[in-house]
């Protein structure tokens, strides 16, 4: 049998676990989100990376940006000021030490999570240059 000083004290106990697990379940679910954006934005980087060096197109650059921005617009909003394409491997020729890589950086800065102040993520893709 229970005593009802024993049912009490499983209340404060429970009372006590209760914010713990709560913070903890929050916390995991706001580093899942956190990581999830973070793969967006290397999946974003990766095709407008690929568009960029498979075209070519003269606005290449703008190419790019608009495939980033398109493939990562179903979880993040990304302006065309967060994209940085650097395609000046491309314009040289392929050597032994050049590789001839175009880079897409993207950086999703003021990505705030839980309060705890703004933290910069950051996506890159590097692909060869074609021709």
């Amino acid at each position: 049998m229970e005593r009802r000083g024993d049912r009490g004290a499983a209340l404060v106990e429970f009372a006590l676990v209760l914010p713990l697990l709560a913070m903890m379940t929050i916390g995991i679910i706001a580093f899942g989100y956190m990581f999830h954006i973070q793969s967006v934005l290397d999946n974003a980087a990766r095709d407008g990376v690929r568009v960029a060096t498979l075209t070519n197109a003269t606005d290449a650059v703008a190419l790019a940006r608009s495939t980033a921005q398109a493939s990562a617009s179903s979880s993040v909003a990304l302006a065309a000021t967060d994209i940085t394409v650097d395609l000046s491997a491309c314009a040289t020729a392929a050597s032994a030490t050049n590789d001839r890589l175009a880079h897409v950086t993207i950086e999703l800065e003021d990505f705030s999570l839980l309060g705890l102040g703004a933290i910069t993520l950051t996506g890159t893709g590097s692909m060869r240059c074609n021709g």
